[in-house]
């Protein structure tokens, strides 16, 4: 007996070369739709919002926010790091899947990609405004500055956050630049503009489709990746130890930094299967991104949903175990399940743990609304979950004299919206100006009867 294997299904059919150049030229080379302007709108209004909100936080101090004496990282830090977890996933889809040859990436990589840039820049905006001075934001960086010999303390998990984070993103820039050369040189030969003919020629470096860029381009890609990968698991083990190497109840804790890469993996798809949705109805790219595609990412998602729910159970099991009437107060224990941020503990749950598990059905899992609902919680549920870890532990000190709340200022919630509209503004310019299909990548595969 022989042991034949079943020949995969095409992703992408009824197609051509000529087909697929000019759908992903259509967004570049035509006006904008009602629904990318209406999307395009709401997201300059959040902006503004959040503009304003800067704006009057860096003239009046962070006392605008609603910080206190016990709570003095609560808003802020919560979406620095949710922030910082969505920028993970663009990156591991892009070069874990390559490494692994999975040709599905080919019609959300850029996507993806380009969620990293945009994410990392919202994040990097938080420590600087909780700064209080932004002017002197440079002082983190180890430069000879007007402090004398004083520079930065090199044992501070903050100045790793520094290093990490922008390291992150300058290879998180390299990778995403260098996948769209050929994309580039494909603008450039189509389009009638003379003023973007030479702009996109700038951008393509001369790129002629030879033999020779090609395994360039692919030897180049393969080096990325490789560098990508362990920087999607380094950086969010290093925002991890902001809190694990503290001696704060509910933070000094070992988990915590495979916690956190499992997290942000997990949040990470949930936002790409959102912003993957408003490009698949706004740019009408229906027959790219396919309901195949939305399920391989939901089967992701159900994985880090399951590491991520594990890592729940442990931290419940070790706080009860513990003994310690102090953790008794802390993230994911009995005290959070009934204390006074029980709210914020239940959304958690819901939206992290028993919503995500309606993937389990394979009519929802490949449902493209259902899919896109669930992404959505699983963004909220995400949040939640920093929120819980950084707020909850930090309301109840060892002195119950110190034992607080926290409620969040009409500009804590306005610099987040804002963001969340800068993220958007950024991501419809970048589909109006970028293919944001890997349009000569997919080519490979149009003909091939074998979709790995």
């Amino acid at each position: 007996m022989y042991n034949e294997s079943s020949i995969r299904n095409q992703l992408i059919v009824s197609k051509t070369y000529n087909n697929l150049t000019q759908d992903i030229l259509h967004p570049i080379e035509t006006k904008s739709g009602k629904l990318w302007w209406i999307a395009f709108i709401i997201a300059i209004i959040a902006t503004l919002l959040g503009i304003a909100c800067i704006i009057y936080t860096i003239i009046t101090g962070i006392g605008v926010w609603g910080l206190n004496r016990t709570i003095n990282w609560a808003w802020d830090i919560t979406n620095f790091v949710w922030w910082i977890g969505i920028g993970h996933a663009g990156t591991l889809i892009s070069a874990v899947l390559l490494l692994f040859r999975q040709k599905w990436r080919l019609s959300i990589n850029r996507s993806a990609e380009a969620m990293t840039i945009f994410a990392v820049i919202q994040a990097g905006l938080f420590p600087i405004i909780h700064m209080g001075r932004p002017w002197d934001a440079y002082w983190v960086f180890p430069i000879p500055n007007q402090l004398g010999t004083l520079w930065p303390n090199f044992n501070s998990p903050l100045l790793w956050d520094v290093f990490a984070i922008s390291t992150y993103f300058s290879v998180s820039l390299i990778f995403w630049f260098i996948g769209l050369i050929p994309d580039f040189a494909m603008i450039r030969d189509h389009t009638k503009n003379p003023i973007k003919k030479k702009i996109y020629g700038i951008l393509s470096f001369g790129w002629s489709g030879k033999a020779k860029h090609w395994y360039m381009f692919e030897e180049i890609s393969l080096i990325l990746a490789g560098l990508c990968t362990p920087l999607v698991f380094s950086v969010h083990t290093i925002v991890s130890f902001d809190f694990a190497t503290s001696i704060i109840k509910g933070w000094h804790s070992t988990i915590f930094p495979p916690y956190f890469v499992a997290g942000a993996i997990f949040s990470g798809f949930a936002m790409v299967q959102t912003i993957l949705g408003v490009a698949r109805k706004v740019l009408h790219l229906e027959s790219y991104i396919t309901i195949k595609h939305i399920e391989n990412m939901n089967i992701i998602i159900m994985v880090t949903g399951g590491i991520v729910t594990l890592a729940y159970i442990s931290e419940f099991i070790m706080s009860w175990y513990s003994g310690n009437i102090f953790e008794d107060f802390t993230y994911l224990s009995s005290g959070a399940a009934t204390g006074p941020f029980s709210w914020a503990f239940w959304v958690l749950i819901i939206c992290n743990i028993l919503i995500p598990q309606l993937l389990w059905f394979k009519k929802i899992r490949k449902n493209f609304l259902w899919s896109y609902v669930i992404s959505i919680f699983i963004n909220i549920g995400m949040w939640f979950e920093r929120f819980n870890i950084i707020v909850l532990n930090l309301s109840h000190d060892y002195l119950p004299s110190s034992w607080t709340g926290f409620l969040p200022t009409f500009v804590d919630i306005g610099i987040f919206i804002g963001t969340i509209g800068l993220f958007f503004v950024l991501y419809l310019l970048y589909a109006r100006t970028f293919p944001i299909i890997a349009q000569a990548e997919l080519k490979t595969i149009l003909k091939s009867n074998v979709s790995k």
